[in-house]
């Protein structure tokens, strides 16, 4: 009876011992994806803009404390497909109304812009096979007003192109002019669905993350779609990620490129005002069977207040854009 207690103790030992060491194995396992896992954006936003390369068309835009200005990493390294299963709890706060607070803020940058003086350099690249560039197009623009007071885009650089496939104009860029800078202030928002999705940082910054999609789309204005980061403690957009999207798909800005999806950060402005500073978008153009990868990146910098003078001819309400 003894030998047969020993017998059965050992075997208990034994299937513990085994028991641990799976558990061992298993989580140095678990540690390993979680050490190698990429850093990423959330699955969830991401799913809805797979499709975001398909279609084509050319119709309008619709328009309508902090913390230091976010510092993007050097030509921001764009990663967009994450893996998180699921979104982090929810706000404390009610979803609709940090979607209130927001778009308010949006209203007051929108209006407030209007009063600075900034710079915009506009980079297009080609890639060669090698993967390096190949050739660029360069032009510089700072905002300025005609006669009447209407706010419009002044070269004030020459441009500069060595592409080798494209031949450019600065005024084949005119549709970047009618991308709103801040697509989701209050008279916009009854035309979007608006889903809290999950928690993320930018550059330190913790946000949360909406799912921004128009409710009805037709031909004749484009509407976002895409997701927005809005700084979890002082409410403020960020960043965005997306397109403007009609009846027909995704809309091209430039003539003959394919740019549509267009990540954009923002830059705190005096400490007080979320302004669009980098936003980039990456693609590739099918030239007879040639795939030639290409490359948008759009800087805003140097801002300034307008002096009072200037000021002074500015509207009061921003303008809805013009009609293509």
């Amino acid at each position: 009876m003894a030998q047969v207690a020993l017998d059965s103790e050992m075997k208990r030992l034994r299937q513990a011992a085994l028991r641990r060491s799976l558990r061992i194995e298993l989580n140095m396992t678990q540690a390993k994806q979680i050490l190698h896992r990429p850093r990423s954006f959330s699955l969830l936003p991401t799913l809805f803009l797979v499709g975001a390369l398909a279609a084509q068309g050319l119709p309008l835009f619709a328009q309508d404390a902090p913390q230091g200005p976010i510092a993007p990493p050097p030509e921001h390294h764009v990663t967009r497909i994450g893996n998180k299963p699921e979104p982090e709890a929810p706000p404390s706060l009610p979803e609709a109304e940090i979607i209130k607070r927001f778009s308010q803020k949006e209203d007051e940058y929108l209006l407030t812009r209007t009063h600075y003086t900034y710079r915009k350099t506009i980079r297009i690249q080609e890639f060669g096979q090698d993967g390096q560039p190949a050739g660029e197009f360069v032009v510089v623009t700072e905002p300025s007003r005609d006669a009447d007071g209407k706010l419009y885009e002044k070269v004030v650089e020459r441009p500069r192109s060595t592409l080798q496939h494209f031949f450019l104009r600065s005024e084949d860029l005119e549709g970047l002019q009618r991308i709103p800078a801040f697509p989701l202030t209050t008279t916009q928002l009854a035309k979007y669905d608006l889903k809290y999705v999950g928690k993320e940082k930018v550059d330190e910054i913790d946000c949360y993350l909406f799912q921004v999609k128009p409710k009805i789309v037709d031909r004749q204005k484009a509407y976002f779609d895409g997701v927005v980061w809005v700084d979890a403690k002082y409410l403020e957009v960020v960043k965005t990620y997306g397109k403007w999207v009609t009846d027909l798909g995704p809309m091209r800005s430039i003539k003959d490129l394919p740019f549509s999806l267009f990540e954009t950060y923002r830059e705190n402005v005096e400490g007080k005002y979320w302004f669009p500073d980098y936003s980039r978008s990456d693609d590739t153009v099918d030239l007879k069977g040639l795939q030639i990868p290409v490359r948008i990146v759009i800087k805003w910098t140097d801002f300034k207040p307008l002096p009072v003078a200037s000021q002074a001819v500015a509207p009061a309400t921003p303008s809805a854009p013009a009609k293509p």
